[in-house]
């Protein structure tokens, strides 16, 4: 598995080996495990509106942080609405304070700025870290069904490109946990509307099952997606755990409706 699991006072979290071997960042994707929320949010729920208390969330992005090695008070959050808008970030979009509204919508943040701390949220959806270490570019992508349709990730690629001018052979590809086409069953609606958005190749990540359902790989499009747009598959890993199946690790909106907290997954340009 090319992650590492790593724990580090108590905060359970994975890193991308080739991500880490780079250097120039720090990074991380989280797992429900080492924080201080109690409850449905029992323990690390980094996410902002789920009924937690404001003082255990605060305490968990300090401990997360502090894991990871990034810089909490250099933040910068997405608000996710399940499109395809990516966002290019600087010193201005960091909140005064972690619950103060965001004042917009965005599945994707991007920078080429030391010090911003990239955060995206994932309860199921697949958290995609992307990182070009010669043009030291970042940028975070939150991709359920409806982003991976809309192809928000290469699309994020191409943004780095067309404004970093950074070589997608270059771009490190890091795609988390989520949920596996185990736990994705669906009636036609999404690949069809997926087939739509995408072109028929993407079937070839889709099961048709007996009961006349589908099962969905997700991670399957984005690899297919990524590569597509000149990531090389040296420079792309992916976690293969689903959120679904393991809930002694992750949230799952699937599995456990909106009694559950969030992970978070995290990218920032060390200064």
């Amino acid at each position: 598995m090319p992650f590492t699991m790593q724990t580090k006072d108590k905060v359970v979290f994975h890193t991308s080996d080739q991500i880490s071997a780079a250097g120039g960042v720090a990074h991380g994707f989280a797992s429900r495990l080492g924080g201080v929320s109690t409850g449905h949010c029992a323990e690390l729920n980094l996410g902002l509106t789920r009924h937690d208390s404001p003082e255990a969330v605060r305490e968990n992005y300090h401990r997360f942080c502090a894991a990871l090695g990034t810089d909490v008070n250099g933040l910068v959050f997405s608000h996710q609405v399940h499109e395809d808008t990516i966002r290019v970030v600087q010193a201005s979009d960091v909140l005064a304070d972690i619950f103060a509204p965001i004042p917009y919508d965005a599945d994707g943040l991007i920078t080429d700025q030391p010090g911003l701390c990239l955060t995206i949220y994932y309860a199921d959806c697949i958290p995609v870290l992307l990182y070009d270490p010669v043009k030291k570019v970042i940028a975070a992508v939150h991709s359920g069904w409806r982003g991976t349709a809309l192809g928000i990730a290469p699309k994020a690629v191409k943004k780095m490109q067309d404004l970093y001018d950074s070589d997608p052979k270059d771009v490190l590809a890091a795609i988390g946990p989520g949920i596996g086409p185990c736990c994705f069953e669906t009636h036609d609606d999404v690949p069809t509307a997926m087939t739509a958005q995408l072109g028929p190749g993407v079937m070839d990540h889709v099961t048709t099952l007996p009961n006349g359902k589908f099962q969905v790989d997700l991670k399957g499009i984005l690899t297919w997606q990524l590569t597509a747009v000149g990531v090389t598959p040296d420079h792309l890993e992916v976690l293969p755990l689903c959120t679904g199946c393991h809930p002694e690790l992750y949230w799952s909106h699937r599995k456990m409706g909106d009694r559950r907290g969030n992970q978070a997954a995290m990218i920032q340009l060390i200064p």
